[in-house]
């Protein structure tokens, strides 16, 4: 029997999900808010791990592709002291391949293939238990109904509200990002700094992470422990301060505003790893929000959750992983169900299966990010020397 099965969102975990439902011969609709697959910037580098990222793809066919695009190089990791001091400087082997990097844009042309998305569908609400199934409604009007509804459209979820009243909270700490473009010519002093993967530099409370991307593109995130209208108000810790943020706040909108504000804020720390800010053209403010970590729901008829819709986490390269393989296992699990009652149980034991997973990867994190923005900078070295040594 073929479902009527709909996803809400096209990223990895929504894309992975459809795409191993399409090798499996089962029609899937894809519904995505952004216009066009290239409606806005897609983010930066993912690292797609053996055991997770990598292995959804091979269940969707596509793991010969991925290691194509992929950039095992990337896997180099540097971090500095604030005085620019080499600390650490691990760099993979010729043939490691447990991590490799890949643009965030060229995994979502890999993954999109022959799939039909409808662009520009804007979802408002999902409600369950009607008589045909589980009806969406969108923003233009029209809805329509399913077998299967999963919400894989991120933090601020359309269909959570249909088997969860959670909803995410801050951390305490903020992103704000930047890019470097054409680095090997035009920065090629920050291109040796950098490496071929990443280099990071943690202060107190602070840290600032460099990371290449392909074709000479490179991403900066600032991150800090900061109060969540950090952009909006003024910073009174001196007159040098005051200056850089301005009565108000600095403007999101006005770059050397944000600049200077960020370069008062890592004030001290080597000339190198502030020109990672002096040469950002643009700045993007990205607080970051949780789920709790052991966020499950009572299970409901014809509706689930795939990845940050389901239990978002801070970014510590197990999120995409973990949504990508949750997608292909669910996806794996619905064609195997050949009635609407089979249906049901599927989804209820994959659900199941994910809260257990989720939440020991999401407890990872938090604490993660616990020790990369700490007080103590010494707990990031230790915590890379726990991933990339033990």
């Amino acid at each position: 029997m073929r479902h009527r099965i709909a996803v809400i969102g096209a990223g990895p975990a929504g894309l992975t999900f459809a795409r191993v439902l399409h090798r499996h011969d089962q029609p899937v609709t894809i519904f995505e808010r952004d216009s066009a697959p290239d409606a806005r910037p897609q983010g930066g580098t993912l690292d797609l791990h053996e055991g997770l990222g990598q292995l959804a793809l091979s269940k969707a066919g596509l793991l010969a592709e991925f290691q194509t695009l992929s950039r095992p190089e990337g896997q180099a990791m540097r971090i500095l002291d604030t005085d620019g001091t080499v600390l650490r400087d691990w760099r993979p082997r010729p043939d490691e391949r447990a991590n490799p990097e890949i643009d965030r844009g060229q995994l979502r042309d890999l993954l999109l293939g022959p799939l039909d998305v409808r662009w520009g569908r804007r979802v408002t609400e999902v409600v369950p238990g009607t008589r045909d199934g589980v009806l969406v409604r969108f923003e233009d009007g029209r809805q329509e109904t399913f077998d299967l509804v999963a919400g894989a459209d991120g933090a601020w979820s359309r269909v959570r509200p249909a088997v969860s009243s959670v909803t995410p909270r801050y951390t305490g700490v903020t992103l704000v990002e930047t890019s470097l473009d054409d680095v090997d010519t035009r920065h090629p002093d920050l291109a040796r700094l950098i490496g071929d993967g990443s280099v990071a530099v943690y202060g107190v409370n602070r840290g600032l992470v460099a990371q290449r991307n392909s074709g000479g593109h490179v991403k900066v995130y600032a991150q800090f422990r900061a109060p969540l209208d950090w952009h909006t108000t003024p910073d009174r810790t001196g007159d040098r301060n005051r200056r850089a943020g301005g009565d108000a706040g600095p403007d999101p909108a006005d770059a050397e505003a944000v600049r200077s504000r960020l370069l008062a804020l890592f004030d001290g720390w080597a000339d190198p790893v502030l020109d990672l800010l002096r040469g950002g053209a643009a700045f993007v403010r990205r607080p970051l929000y949780t789920l709790p970590v052991s966020h499950t729901w009572a299970h409901v008829r014809g509706v689930t959750l795939l990845g940050d819709a389901a239990h978002l986490m801070p970014p510590l390269g197990v999120g995409a992983n973990l949504a990508m393989l949750e997608g292909a296992e669910l996806a794996e699990s619905v064609a195997a169900a050949p009635g609407l009652d089979d249906l049901d149980r599927a989804v209820r034991a994959f659900e199941e299966r994910m809260w257990a997973r989720a939440g020991r990867f999401a407890t990872f994190a938090t604490a993660g990010l616990e020790r990369l923005v700490s007080p103590d900078p010494a707990e990031a070295i230790a915590l890379f020397d726990e991933v990339h040594v033990s």
